[in-house]
This record gives structure tokens, sequence and C-alpha cells, in this order.
């Protein structure tokens, strides 16, 4: 599994070589490992059915670090759609990207990528290296939906999913911390077999779910995902229908067995679910452009399968396999039918859009197969997976029929937008002549029919999805003996069904009232994470604007009285006066000091600038003498360099600079108290040394024995262990800076000459709304 992974991410990264040569071949060679990964996984169902498939790849193992994966039920299901489809997709890319493409050099490589951290995250069976590759699908969906960062709309929609995803990316690793800690193990299947329960686990949970939600887009993170349908088709296709907004789902089925007997994980799933059902549902209602249309159904559906997962029952869990799968068919078939509608017509807007039905009929039955599921009318799989969605519901408690008339509800509103989007994109439109169309090639059509057909396939197998979502929920209560079939005969979930549809039909058929309406709503979540951001950036501007006020005085004023306040109060509080304090220890340091002091004081007297720095390298070549007496070679040699290097850097800056500080001399009033400031921040640090200097509570001999017992180290004494393993992980931190900072000038680099390739044409400035820069910028 391991190998499949690391597969997939060393080919993305030679992909650029053949995109440079051919952008459809590249494509192409994309498409191969995704398919190769879903035959390797379907090959391996069996024992993923019977108990799952492990593999385990040490990577520290005095540290107790490894890399654990895990092929099960839920896993296979996920490798259908991340891999299946996936390889669809990218055979969708070589008929929907031009040769010449800007977008698709890079695409290619991305969306290879960006399979390859799925796969990564649905095998993970360790919570820290699912939480890895959770973010490196976040990453990859910024880069795919920012595209070149051209166009202010690609810029704003990019920077808005990352902010949402990665700020719940963070919640989340807080909770699997958390729940590792509480467990005693990251080891997934490990905390499933035994799920640790206490206070830790009760707080680790809801940052858990805060992150599953921000990812799968539930209420109110909602906002993010249709506004990332900015990018490509076959990426909305790939990233935002079938397969990483799904992670959320994913994260909350993994644990669902563990935890969905606890209130704190399953009423805020329901809860969210349901809301976020209705109100994607309802916002489909009003969606002019089809792209959108489908992100709010995805939003709809996406909470429909939070409530499937999270309630915590057997039927109800086979309901959301079943449903996994159909979301992932019918919506990546809906989104490639987008893709080829706008290719034929140039226009996916539906007051635009005339009579495509009848110009392109193959298209249109391949779209209406998707709606159809999506709408949950038989023999297709979504209507076996709404069918024990509502079986699930319809019995029990009164917390369950009011979740049975969430999702009834729900579902009414997704057979109207299903409606909705089969008459926006085929049906002729009174008044309006026909859209011009120009035909697609098989590149196109061919990939829309392998997805649309997996519908009526899957609703006719129904005995194999049951097989998989049985596995899955067998660790779940409920009655052992249902099973997932076409026919269950007359009783209340058909009922349910029934309503559903012909409410749906009723609502679409008063689509002109209800269009106006569904456009209006008293609560805007976008609008409130666009004064959450505004918000953040006056703060941010307001405290810069305090704080960084341009005065050296005034920075090294703070420093020193932070200085003298904490570490210097606690220092006189807590620390031991030491009971022998010797003038010196060799008579060389007499000299040495007097050397410094007299700098130090003659420092305060200068007026030039270039005297005052020759003076403080005095100061510093002075106590690398101190050093050398106190037998540190090694840090005498450090002060040196650094006081040679400070000093030739000075020298250049002060080129710039006047001779002197000021032109006048300071009055009486500035300097006093800089220097009782400047001798108050000195007596501390004396104060300071040798109150450290009798710290030392054992001798220095157990130095060595304290590295003993630390083999992994390779010390031979403490300091050297310290050197060595604490300063190379801050050595590591360190070229992290570094590395970023190298992104960003690169990044200024590469857009100025952007900028003048464009030859004096207007760039758009800013990464969001005209009205929320007008908010940051006041």
């Amino acid at each position: 599994m391991l190998a499949l992974v690391a597969a997939h991410l060393v080919v993305a990264g030679l992909l650029p070589l053949v995109s440079a040569r051919s952008t459809r071949a590249a494509f192409g060679v994309a498409a191969v490992l995704p398919a190769a990964t879903l035959l390797w996984a379907l090959a391996n169902a069996g024992p993923a059915l019977a108990g799952g498939l492990d593999e385990t790849t040490a990577w520290s193992p005095a540290l107790g670090l490894e890399l654990s994966f895990r092929l099960d039920a839920l896993g296979l299901a996920m490798i259908v759609l991340v891999s299946g489809i996936g390889a669809v997709i990218l055979a969708y890319c070589i008929g929907y990207f031009g040769s010449a493409s800007p977008a698709a050099t890079r695409s290619a490589a991305l969306l290879l990528a960006f399979a390859g951290a799925m796969l990564g995250l649905v095998l993970a069976d360790d919570l820290l290296t699912l939480y890895v590759f959770w973010e490196l699908t976040s990453i990859a969906s910024f880069l795919l939906v920012g595209q070149g960062g051209e166009k202010r709309e690609e810029r704003r929609a990019a920077v808005q999913a990352l902010l949402v995803t990665v700020f719940g990316g963070l919640t989340m690793l807080l909770g699997f911390v958390l729940l590792g800690e509480a467990a005693g193990t990251y080891r997934i299947s490990e905390i499933l077999a035994d799920p640790p329960r206490g206070g830790l686990v009760t707080a680790a949970l809801p940052l858990i779910l805060l992150g599953a939600f921000t990812k799968s887009a539930q209420l109110p993170f909602h906002p993010w995902l249709p506004a990332a349908m900015v990018a490509p088709t076959p990426v909305s296709a790939y990233l935002h229908a079938a397969s990483m907004v799904k992670a959320g789902v994913y994260l909350v089925a993994r644990l669902s067995p563990a935890f969905a007997d606890l209130a704190v994980w399953t009423v805020p799933v329901l809860v969210a679910g349901v809301g976020t059902m209705l109100v994607g549902g309802w916002r489909a209602l009003s969606a002019t452009d089809l792209k959108r249309l489908l992100a709010f159904g995805t939003v709809s559906q996406l909470g429909f399968l939070m409530v499937l997962f999270g309630a915590g029952g057997r039927v109800a869990a086979m309901a959301g396999i079943a449903m996994l799968l159909a979301h992932g068919m019918f919506k990546a078939t809906l989104f490639l039918t987008v893709g080829a509608v706008d290719h034929a017509t140039g226009t996916r807007d539906v007051r635009e859009l005339s009579g495509v039905g009848r110009a392109m009929p193959g298209l249109a039955v391949a779209g209406a197969l998707a709606a159809a599921s999506m709408a949950g009318l038989p023999p297709l799989i979504g209507f076996v997976g709404k069918e024990a969605a509502f079986e699930a519901f319809l019995h029990g408690t009164v917390e369950n029929w009011a979740v049975a008339g969430g999702l009834l509800l729900g579902s009414v509103l997704t057979v109207a937008y299903s409606a909705r989007f089969l008459w926006g994109a085929f049906a002729r439109k009174p008044g309006r002549d026909a859209t011009p169309v120009h035909g697609l090639g098989p590149a196109l059509t061919v990939p829309i029919w392998l997805c649309a057909a997996a519908g009526p396939v899957l609703g006719i197998a129904t005995p194999i999805v049951d097989a998989e979502a049985a596995s899955y929920a067998a660790a779940l209560p409920g009655d052992p003996g249902y099973h997932l079939a076409l026919w269950h005969g007359f009783g209340l979930p058909l009922l349910f069904s029934a309503i559903a549809v012909a409410c749906g039909l009723a609502l679409h058929v008063a689509r002109a009232r209800l269009t106006a309406l569904a456009d209006r709503s008293p609560l805007d979540a976008q609008r409130a994470y666009e004064k959450a951001i505004a918000g953040i950036g006056r703060v941010a501007v307001g405290i810069t604007g305090r704080l960084q006020v341009g005065s050296s005085p005034a920075y090294l004023a703070t420093i020193l009285v932070t200085f003298v306040l904490l570490p210097g109060v606690a220092t006189v509080l807590a620390g031991a006066w030491p009971t022998s304090v010797p003038l010196y220890h060799d008579v060389i340091q007499v000299p040495l000091a007097i050397v410094v002091v007299i700098a130090a004081l003659a420092v305060t007297r200068a007026r030039r600038r270039f005297t005052a720095v020759l003076l403080v390298g005095v100061i510093g070549y002075g106590v690398g003498g101190l050093f050398i007496v106190d037998g540190a070679p090694d840090l005498a040699l450090a002060q040196f360099l650094v006081e040679t290097l400070s000093l030739v850097a000075f020298v250049f800056v002060l080129r710039r600079l006047p001779a002197h500080f000021t032109e006048t001399r300071p009055s009486r009033r500035i300097r006093v108290p800089k220097a009782l400031l400047g001798a108050v921040a000195g007596f501390a640090v004396a104060v300071f040394a040798l109150v450290l200097s009798a710290a030392r509570t054992e001798p220095a001999t157990t130095s060595a024995e304290l590295a003993r017992l630390a083999p992994e180290a390779g010390a031979t004494n403490v300091i050297s262990a310290i050197l060595v393993d604490f300063r190379a992980l801050d050595t590591v931190g360190e070229i992290g800076v570094l590395f970023v900072a190298a992104a960003g000038v690169a990044s200024l680099v590469l857009a100025t000459r952007h900028d003048r390739r464009r030859r004096g044409a207007p760039v758009e400035s800013g990464q969001s709304t005209p009205r929320h820069e007008e908010d940051v910028l006041g």
C-alpha cells in the first residue's frame, strides 16, 4: 500500500516532463496508476471484506514511529471513488483540455498527486499519518482551484478553501493528539477495537468533528465548496464531488463504530447533517449556473451522508455505504456532463441553454440516469441507498422520527434540484431559440457513460454492495437480518420515497416562485466568512500599527522591560544566591573585564554611529576573550565570527545613514530614563548569571550518566545530546522557515516576470471580493 501511494507521488513529480511534450499523453499516463490501484483493491476485496488487510512499515523503530495502512470494507468503497472515478476523470481530461491549455500542464501532475494523497488518507491506519495526507489534499486542492492565480475569483476561492479546511485540520490534529493519549495508541484499528472513554475523549471528539465538518462543507462552513467551482470542471468533478469533500464523511464513518454511542459525537453530526442537507438543497433551487447547482447539491448530499454514518446504527451505516458509492457515481457523471455541455455550447447558464437535449440525446440520457439516481428512482443504486436510509430511522424514538422527517424534506429538495438540473441543461425553454451546439468526441462522452452506467449496474448488482456494506456495519448495533435490496415490499420507506418524488416534482413545477424565495436567506455564511476575515485583518492592522511604531529605542526598551519584569522577577523570587562568588578565576580576566566595562560606558557617550559600532565590537571581542580564558574556544570562535560579520554589515548600512544619531543632543529628560533602564537591565543580567551559576544541584559527572540512560542520543554528555538532538530539531524548523522564505521570494520574482510579459496590461490585485477588500482596507 505504501508503494502504491509513493508511486502516485513519484510519477506526479515526473509528469511535467511528459506534459512538456504532450499534455494529453500526460493525462493518459496519469490515469494508469489509479486504474491499477482499483484493480489491486478489487483483487484484494476478499481479505478486505473478511476482516481487513494490514501493512506496517517501520520508519524509526527506536522511537516507535511506523507507517500503518489498512484495507477494509470502508477503504475499499473509498478506493472505488478515489481511484476508479479518478482514472475515468483523468481520461476525460484528455478530451477536455486543449493541447495548448495553460491549465493542462499543471493539472495532470496535481490531480495524480492528489489521488496519491487521497489514497494514503483512506488507507492510513494511524491518526497522524491520516492527518499528513489530509493536509496534502488541502494543499493540492488549493493549487488546483487557484490554477495560475491570474483571476481574482480563482485566488479568492483557493484561499477560502485553504483557510477553512486547514483551520479544521489543525483543530482535528489537536483532537487526534487528545484521542491518541487517551487511548494509549494512535493506531485507528486498535482504537476501534478498544474505544477509550473519559474527559480527554469528550474534549477530543468535537475537535475531530470540526475538522470533518470543514472538509466536507457542513453548515456553517459550506460556502467554500460552491466558491471552488471556479476550478476547471474535471477538477470539480474529482475533488469537490467524488473524493476530497468525502474525506470528512470518511473520518466520521471510520470513527463512528467506536464513538456513535456518545452524545458528544452523535448529536452534532445529526444536527449539522440534517441542517446541511436542507440548506444545500434549498440553495440549489435558485442557482442558475449548472456547476453551482451541483455544488449546492453536493453540500446537501454530504449532509445526508453525515447523518447516515454518524447515527451509529447498522442499517444506517449500510445505507451510508450505498449512498457513498451512488453519490460518487452520479455526481461525477453530472459534473462531467456539465463540462461537456459547456464545451459544446460555451455556457452553463440555465437561462441561456435551450434545446441541448434534442441536439445531444446521448448526453441527455446519461445525465438523466445520473439525476434519477440522485433523486432516488428505481432501479438505480441511489434508490437502494435512500430506501435503506428511511428504513434506518422510521422506528423507535422521537429523535429517529425527527431525523426521518428531515431526510424526507431533504429528499424532496433533492428531487426538485435534480429536475431543475435536467430542465436547465437539456430542456427547450419557451420563447428561446435553440442553443448552437457542436459535436463532442468520444474522449468526452465515453467517460461520462462509464460513470452513468454504474448507477443501474450497481442497482441491479445490489448483493455485491450489500456484502461490502454488511462487512463495514458488522460492528454496529441493529437488525442483523437486514440487507440492501431493490425491493423490500410496500412499507413506510417506499411511501417516503414516493412522497419525496411527488413533492419534489411539484416544487419544480412551481420553480418560478421558488427561485426568488430560495435566493433569500436571513443568514449568509459567505458574508459571515468575509466579515470574520476582514475583522481579523483589521485587528492585525490595529495591533501592528500600535506595536510597529518604527522606533528602535522603543523596540529595545520593550525587550529590556520584558526581560526585567519576567525572568528578572522570577530569578529574584525563586533563585538561590551562590554562597561564594570569587571576583575572578584567572588574573587575565581582570584586564579583559575592564576593557569591556570601559567600552560599555563609552557607548553610552558616543554620538557618532560608527564610533558606537566599533565600541560594541570591542565589547564582543572582550567577551570572546573571556570565553577563551574559561576554556570555551568554540564559543569564542563563534563570538569572533559574529562580531566580525556584524561589523562588516554595520559598515555597509552606516554608509547610507547620517553620521550622528541625532542632529542635536537629546535632552536630559530623554537620556536619564534610557540610562536608568539600561543600568537596570544590565544589573538584571548580572544577577541572572550569578543565580544560574548557583543552580546546579548535582555534580557535573551526572551528565555522562544521563547521556548513558538515553543511548539513542548517541552522546557522551548532556550538552552534546542537546546540541545534536534538540538543535537538530531546531535546525529542521529553521530550514522550514528558510524554505518558506525562498518560496516567497521565488514567487515575487516569478510574479514580476509575469507582469513584465503582460506588457502593461492591467493586473487584478487582491485575492478577495471587492466588498471584502473594502472591509479590510477600510
